[in-house]
């Protein structure tokens, strides 16, 4: 038996079969917290960020457009959403490193998820690891504004789905 991860998810393979198991959005987000209380100081983690986006699956150029981009980031942010077995999967991208971080924490917590379940998340690790405190007010912004898009991709998908 063995185990492979791949963006919140887990397949598990037995004797020849795969068996997916989707961890939920609040074990996601306590991994997360979990990997920033392992760094000492901000350097660290914004570095473990720039890592965390340089990891990013890269959207597709046809998505780098207007249509995509996030309203009221500093920095060009492009988030594109497609729903597949009833679960959203994002693909993203931006100009900037830090930015391009956070979006990539982002798409780790609510990719893979059903809409509903991303409609009803709560956001507070992102206080609890201390983020919204060390950006600036307009990366801050920035960031509720991705949370913003994310979640009307999943008011929008789960529309369809009812």
């Amino acid at each position: 038996m063995f185990w492979i991860k791949e963006l919140g998810r887990q397949f598990e393979c037995c004797n020849n079969f795969i068996i997916l198991s989707v961890k939920t959005i609040e074990t996601i987000q306590e991994e997360i917290v979990e990997e920033f209380s392992l760094f000492e100081d901000w350097m660290q983690r914004y570095e473990y960020m720039i890592d965390l986006g340089k990891s990013l699956p890269l959207i597709n150029n046809q998505y780098k457009t207007d249509t995509y981009i996030i309203k009221g980031c500093q920095s060009k942010v492009w988030v594109h959403a497609e729903l597949k077995e009833d679960q959203l999967n994002f693909t993203a991208d931006s100009e900037a490193i830090i930015t391009k971080g956070i979006i990539a924490i982002l798409i780790r917590v609510f990719s893979n998820q059903h809409p509903k379940d991303i409609l009803t998340a709560n956001t507070d690790f992102i206080d609890r690891i201390g983020l919204k405190e060390h950006l600036s007010p307009t990366r801050a912004n920035g960031l509720v504004s991705m949370i913003k898009q994310i979640k009307m991709y999943a008011v929008a998908f789960q529309t369809q789905l009812n």
